[in-house]
């Protein structure tokens, strides 16, 4: 490092940063050969107004004490100092724990909140709770968490690490693929994601080259978007949840036109002549012929037919992005796509097979090295108590309630105390109108937050920490070729604190701060860190004080080239997988065992409550896909330059084809309403044709600006979830349904009411706890 920019790095990249008296500079990884747009938003991001200065306590809490409470969210806030703040949240925190027990707080929480090691806000709060006493915790994620619970099932779980973090590289797809069949495409805009960062953003590139040798993407997707421009491209514009009538339509046709590898479905799975009955209509009389798929998924039954020759005769993957499963039903496009890459017979070949998160996470597909980075050691939690994750409002609303989950019957705990540190749940959950309802439960919410996002304003004590700017740390992402060292940039902002002291300050009040802190300060914590993880790789690696210098440390590269179950596909007996038949499971006699009508023991079609097909869309028949943006990680940097510049009429941008918007009066940049029964959004017009007829875009993110009042949630900034359903995708995975909700839209006539989330909420002076007016701010 020879200028005053300094290393640090986020989950969308390494760069380098200097705080100057006109604002930060952001500088991207010198050698990042396509860096992420997102860093765009970092500079206005650092002191925002929303950012929270002081700790604050809501007013009805700090009056009446810990209580269920409509309040939340509703409420100002009282500013208090320090150790008020740190008090109340001990003698809470001790409270709950003395009087239900450590398993009546919910320490779920996100991993989000920073691409550093240590401050990883996650894993700093689980090893604090966890020595606290125990807490009920999360499972899963809301990126994939059906799948997690699913694949297991069908190739064990190595073989599902194996799909997720080992994926045929890159440079194998482009050297030897002909045909990707990519079911909800390969989208750019999230390949400059991977959680602790991608210093060298390589996909990009690799997506380029894949267009130079002459490999051809078949794109199914409703939206022309979800793969780049420049490959050669058949664009098959599926009715949204409906890809699993498609793959069985596709299925169908290598069945009964003998194109499907007998001899690798004899040898590497199980189950196959099951699907194949239910194929032919044997179980049900209804053949799943590309004619039968054709009536659901709205492509033509010839072009159906077609592809799946295709198919056979070339080197082809098929692929699916994560979006697919985050829907009702969510792991049959997943177990279908399976199927049918099993029944081509090319799973373990170069170039071939099955693909599962291209183009969902920069990450997969990439070909860096794979090493165990250094870590904050987590204590074993004494609670055995746990939740899906996307199930933390049924939870709280029905405690003692019993639900099935993977085969077991469980019970939901009735939560005292959330604590949540480092996510934000009116992001990433479905049905917000029913998480505020969720959030007035227990008696206290608690949340550790650098920003007034719509968690901390349904908080109870809302804790100030810094940003990754503000702190050091190092940073490195999976496949990651370099480990970051994050330098601190610039001085905190206002009063806060990074969430180790928070935690560590807590654990003093509460008796074990010498468990938790170990003796180190931060920084102590970095060099044991560093020099155990260095210890442990052995030779090559410099000192922690020859690496904080340089800034960073190129990882050793690992290879270039790699396939998915090559091993398994060569010899299946001497490298089973680790299911109950060693092979893959097309047929599932452990899900099957379990009775579920909603996910039976081998991919079927199972229509969703919520399709262009359902009843509910005579009175809602627009398809709305709440996808990932592309102009930020979730919500984060929501006020950023990049995030705002994307906004239409000071709202998030929902895409609207011209043929439904002329019918609804609508034009590019008016305030459009788009309603249903859970609730309504007001979002930006932008027309597009390069979606299907009938289906809406409306991005996930923009933070939650619910106007006042009873009666439905009403979000004037366009929060998709405002209007998702929070149901699960099954009884076996209960994951995540968000993607997909049916919705009406209408042109906003009138004034519409302003976005005021992006300023601070009404913050009152902690000598004056009952003045009415805000106080000033310089």
């Amino acid at each position: 490092m020879t200028d005053a920019h300094l290393p640090t790095a986020s989950h969308w990249g390494a760069y380098r940063a200097h705080d100057t008296p006109d604002g930060l500079d952001v500088r991207p990884h010198p050698d990042d050969p396509a860096p992420s747009p997102l860093l765009g938003n970092i500079a206005d991001a650092l002191r925002h107004p929303t950012r929270v200065r002081r700790p604050a306590v809501r007013r009805g809490w700090l009056e009446h004490g810990p209580g269920p409470s409509e309040g939340r969210g509703r409420e100002p806030f009282v500013e208090v100092g320090w150790d008020e703040a740190l008090d109340l949240v001990a003698a809470e925190l001790a409270r709950v724990r003395d009087e239900f027990g450590p398993q009546a707080v919910y320490g779920g929480s996100y991993g989000w909140g920073s691409a550093g090691r240590f401050h990883h806000a996650q894993s700093q709060l689980h090893r604090f709770l966890a020595q606290f006493g125990g807490y009920t915790a999360s499972r899963n994620t809301y990126s994939n968490g059906t799948t997690t619970v699913l694949l297991p099932h069908l190739l064990g779980p190595a073989g599902t690490e194996a799909v997720l973090r080992s994926a045929t590289s890159w440079p194998t797809l482009v050297r030897h693929t002909e045909l990707i069949v990519a079911f909800g495409g390969i989208p750019e805009k999230n390949v400059y994601v991977t959680p602790g960062g991608v210093t060298l953003h390589r996909t990009p590139g690799h997506l380029a080259q894949l267009a130079a040798a002459g490999v051809h993407v078949a794109l199914i997707s409703p939206l022309r978007a979800d793969l780049p421009a420049g490959l050669s491209t058949t664009w098959y514009p599926v009715v949204p949840a409906t890809d699993t009538a498609l793959m069985l339509g596709l299925a169908h046709t290598l069945l009964t036109e003998n194109l499907h590898d007998r001899d690798f479905l004899a040898r590497c799975t199980s189950g196959f002549d099951t699907f194949a009955h239910y194929l032919q209509g044997r179980t049900d009389h209804t053949p799943k012929s590309a004619d039968w798929a054709a009536k659901l998924c709205g492509i033509d039954a010839h072009d159906i037919r077609g592809l799946a020759r295709r198919m056979a005769a070339a080197r082809t993957l098929v692929t699916v992005t994560w979006s697919l499963q985050r829907i009702q039903h969510g792991e049959q496009p997943v177990w279908a796509a399976l199927a049918l890459a099993a029944m081509l017979g090319q799973i373990g070949l170069p170039g071939g097979g099955f693909g599962h998160g291209y183009g969902s996470m920069g990450d997969v597909g990439e070909h860096g090295p794979q090493v165990r980075l250094p870590h904050l050691p987590q204590d074993p939690n004494p609670v055995e108590e746990f939740i899906p994750c996307a199930r933390i409002a049924d939870m709280l609303l029905h405690p003692g309630e019993e639900y099935d989950y993977d085969g077991t019957r469980r019970t939901y705990p009735h939560i005292r105390l959330v604590h949540w540190a480092g996510g934000n749940p009116f992001h990433h959950h479905q049905n917000l109108g029913r998480l505020r309802r969720a959030f007035a439960r227990p008696d206290t919410v608690l949340v550790h937050e650098p920003h007034w996002t719509a968690t901390a304003r349904h908080a109870d004590i809302v804790l100030p920490t810094t940003t990754p700017l503000e702190r050091e740390d190092f940073g490195g992402g999976r496949r990651d070729t370099h480990l970051i060292a994050m330098h601190r940039v610039t001085d905190p902002v206002g009063e806060a604190r990074d969430d180790h002291a928070i935690l560590a300050a807590l654990a003093q009040r509460l008796g074990f701060a010498d468990t938790f802190t170990e003796g180190r300060t931060p920084r102590q914590w970095l060099e044991h860190l560093y020099g155990t993880w260095r210890a442990e790789r052995g030779g090559g690696i410099p000192e922690f004080t020859d690496f904080w210098t340089a800034g960073e440390y190129r990882l050793p590269d690992g290879p270039r080239e790699f396939t998915l179950f090559e091993d398994f596909r060569r010899d299946p007996g001497r490298h089973p997988l680790d299911t109950p038949s060693g092979r893959i499971e097309i047929t599932s006699a452990v899900i099957g065992a379990f009775g579920l009508a909603d996910c039976p023991a081998h991919p079927v079609w199972l229509e969703p409550d919520e399709w262009p097909g359902a009843p509910a869309a005579a009175r809602h028949p627009l398809l709305l896909i709440a996808n990932q943006p592309a102009t930020r990680l979730h919500s984060q940097h929501d006020m950023g330059a990049v995030s705002r510049a994307d906004k239409v009429a000071g709202r998030e941008a929902v895409e609207l084809h011209p043929l439904d918007a002329a019918e609804r009066g609508i034009r590019d940049g008016d305030v459009v309403r788009l309603h249903n029964d859970r609730g309504s959004v007001l979002a930006g017009a932008r027309l597009t044709d390069g979606l299907r007829r009938g289906v809406l875009r409306l991005p996930t993110g923009a933070w939650f600006d619910p106007l006042p009042g009873d009666g439905p949630t009403q979000c004037v900034h366009g929060n998709p979830n405002t209007l998702t359903a929070d149901t699960p995708a099954s009884h076996l995975s209960q994951g995540p349904t968000g993607q997909h909700a049916l919705v009406q839209a209408e042109r906003h006539e009138g004034e519409p009411p302003p976005v005021t989330v992006h300023r601070p909420p009404l913050l009152l002076d902690g000598d004056d706890r009952s003045a009415a007016s805000r106080r000033s701010r310089p």
